[in-house]
């Protein structure tokens, strides 16, 4: 036991060494050239811009936060514990308070980094992707080190204890959920609604170049690459860290008594923090391992820092799953569990070549889209949409894989166990499986959030007007980093599945263990109907953030018409654009559109928990699936458009004024909210669901 109580700080410790880590690359970014005069008053337009979006963000959400940890103080106590629900709520506002954080201080870098990586390109490819990667690292390490010190702190204080309380640190995941649905939906819209606005009118109306000064657009554009891919994608990436770190530490301590003596309970809890623990450790060492001097090679050298990191992490989770062997006063083989996590990574690594391949332009299915250009838009749109369709198989029949094969391979490290013991403990190897998925969640988000600030780099090149090969090495960058965004996605959507299932497992133990019996099975007709109800769910979701976008572009494309039209030598160069009230425009839609999606996910199953528990597990088991090849298939189709108009634009099936240039657009235009709005907040709301459900099963026991 006392190996075990000194384990259990390696976790902050782990973190705390990541938040330096975080601070060095940071410091590191702000000390390089941000170049001449115009470059720097573009990128502080940018700057001030995602400041006053996120600080506006904020305090729609700090009303909300405030709310819901009151009413789980006044509603989730119990007599011979009324202290219970203020707890939680108290855990749910850290959860909520470190998400807003680390999307903080990643978008602040960001935004700081675009002009620097812009001037280090005018010099060379290499010192570009440096600043650029270094820039997102320091964004990956906050989300992994935010989430790691909040969840071990929060863990040693209710869960390493003698009566052990896992219904309060399931407040902490509801606060990373919340936080990440609205921040994703609301700078998902955001920067949506701009970026549709300045293609089309600027594109393919005007026929000027993309990010050219002239279209009042173009500053909005870049401020929503920050606000919606970069602090938007923190919170998404570091709510399914937490969901997956948390999953099974709740269902270690649902087994104690039955499966785990004392001392193997609380080696279970340790075990995924552990993992993430020296996940952050192999992140830290996977970062030097990017490096580059040829262009061509780019990828390669992202990559290379990911599998550097993977490996190391495989080293390390054998090392843990010995160290709980050699402790066990209980017989666990957990060498098997081993295995359990490696399946995970691997499936994670599987997943993310599937997202490559779908949306890469080295492989056929971009260039088909971009071929499909040649007769119009509407065969570009059909060509992306069989492809995204197309792209759900392989990722559904890998994790269908990793599900079966992690469940059982954990039963071999209980032998004799049967029953509901049986389910339980291999559910626990499906959510070590999802920590797997994401156990270098710092390099993920670093290899992610370098593409937005690769992106704005080309914007301020094109409006500062450096030299033309300056804005195509940074072109070069950004269409790497679209990949290896969809490669992110990618790992959070296929370790969501694997999370919320365990998340629902979690939540059918705690139904029990309050004294409700659940009959969750397809004979039951409220459990159908709630199967029915959660995959509409989805679809209306869905509708409800689309439908976001497409509002406030229209508003977008009149007022980038009406400045085109009302405004003397404004296509001629001859005078400046007003982009402030396109900031305001996409501002304002984004802070009112993202209200009624982000509190329906969390209305919707405490209003069906407290009419029926069985229509509610109903509901989330029919979220879940739809949700998971919703995800995928909107991610994916969103990316290869995308590349696909990159493809054209570099030379490919008439280059840039074509014809086919101009459906490629159109495609691209339509893929933007698949992949930057409504695909990535998919697994967001599955999890967001499960777990308010979890949470408030107290509340659904007494009603």
């Amino acid at each position: 036991m006392a190996i075990s109580a000194s384990i259990a700080w390696l976790a902050p410790a782990a973190a705390l060494i990541g938040i330096l880590c975080a601070a060095y690359f940071g410091r590191w970014v702000l000390k390089q050239d941000p170049g001449n005069e115009k470059m720097q008053k573009i990128s502080g337009h940018i700057q001030r811009g995602a400041k006053a979006f996120l600080l506006s963000e904020y305090k729609i959400l700090a009303i909300f936060i405030i709310i819901v940890a009151i009413l789980m103080g006044l509603f989730l106590g119990s007599d011979d514990n009324p202290a219970r629900g203020w707890f939680t709520g108290l855990a749910f506002i850290t959860g909520a308070v470190l998400s807003v954080l680390a999307g903080y201080v990643g978008m602040t870098i960001s935004t700081r980094a675009n002009t620097r990586t812009a001037f280090a390109a005018s010099e060379s490819i290499s010192p570009a992707l440096k600043i650029a990667f270094r820039s997102g690292i320091t964004m990956g390490l906050c989300v992994a080190s935010f989430g790691l010190m909040g969840i071990s702190l929060w863990a040693i204080a209710v869960l390493l204890v003698g009566n052990p309380q896992p219904e309060i640190i399931n407040g902490f995941a509801m606060g990373a959920s919340s936080v990440a649905l609205f921040a994703r939906v609301g700078g998902g819209i955001y920067t949506k609604d701009a970026d549709v606005g300045a293609d089309l009118v600027g594109k393919v109306e005007a026929g000027i170049p993309e990010d050219d000064p002239r279209n009042p657009a173009v500053i909005a554009d870049n401020v929503g690459d920050n606000v919606g891919d970069v602090a938007g994608m923190g919170a998404d990436l570091y709510e399914s860290f937490a969901g997956s770190v948390l999953a099974p530490m709740i269902l270690a301590v649902s087994m104690t008594g039955t499966i785990l003596t004392q001392g193997d309970t609380t080696l279970a809890i340790l075990t995924p923090l552990m993992i993430a623990a020296l996940g952050i450790i192999a992140s830290i060492i996977g970062i030097f391992a990017v490096n580059t001097k040829d262009e061509n090679k780019l990828h390669s050298a992202l990559n290379r820092g990911t599998y550097v990191a993977a490996v190391l992490e495989v080293i390390a989770i054998i090392v843990i799953c010995f160290i709980w062997q050699s402790n066990s006063d209980g017989g666990v083989q957990a060498m098997w569990l081993a295995l359990c996590v490696i399946l995970g990574l691997a499936a994670g690594l599987g997943i993310g070549k599937s997202t490559e391949v779908f949306c890469s332009d080295k492989y056929n299915s971009v260039k088909k889209i971009a071929q499909a250009s040649e007769t119009g838009a509407a065969t570009n749109i059909i060509s992306g949409l069989s492809s995204g369709m197309l792209s759900t198989v392989i990722p559904v029949i890998i994790v269908a894989v990793a599900i079966v094969a992690s469940y059982n391979v954990a039963l071999l490290a209980v032998p004799g166990v049967a029953g509901s013991d049986m389910a339980t403990f291999g559910v626990y190897g499906i959510g070590l499986s999802a920590i797997g998925m994401l156990s270098t969640t710092a390099i993920t988000v670093g290899v992610d959030a370098y593409g937005p600030v690769a992106d704005n780099a080309g914007g301020i090149a094109e409006m500062a007007e450096l030299e033309p090969y300056v804005r195509e090495r940074t072109d070069m960058l950004d269409s790497v980093g679209n990949t290896t965004a969809a490669i992110a996605k990618g790992f959070s959507i296929g370790s969501a599945g694997l999370t919320a299932l365990s998340l629902f497992f979690s939540f059918k133990v705690t139904a029990q263990n309050s004294g409700i019996d659940l009959n969750i099975t397809l004979t039951n007709p409220l459990v159908i109907a709630g199967l029915f109800i959660g995959a509409m769910m989805v679809f209306m979701f869905a509708a409800l953030t689309m439908g976001a976008v497409s509002k406030a572009a229209n508003k977008m494309i009149v007022e980038v018409r009406r400045q085109f039209h009302e405004i003397p030598g404004l296509l001629e160069g001859k005078a400046d654009p007003d982009p402030e009230s396109c900031v305001k425009i996409s501002t304002n839609a984004a802070l009112h559109e993202m209200i009624l999606p982000g509190v329906l996910a969390i209305a919707v199953p405490i209003v069906v928990g407290c009419f029926n528990m069985e229509l509610l597990s109903g509901l989330l088991a029919g979220a879940l699936i739809c949700g998971f090849l919703m995800a995928i298939f909107m991610d994916n189709a969103g990316g290869a458009w995308d590349n696909a108009k990159k493809y054209v634009e570099s030379g490919h099936n008439g280059g840039k004024g074509s014809e086919a240039h101009a459906a490629a657009v159109v495609g691209d235009t339509v893929g933007d909210p698949f992949k930057d709005t409504s695909g990535p907040s998919m697994n967001i709301l599955i999890k967001l669901m499960t777990v308010v459900s979890l949470v408030f099963v107290p509340l659904f026991a007494i009603i």
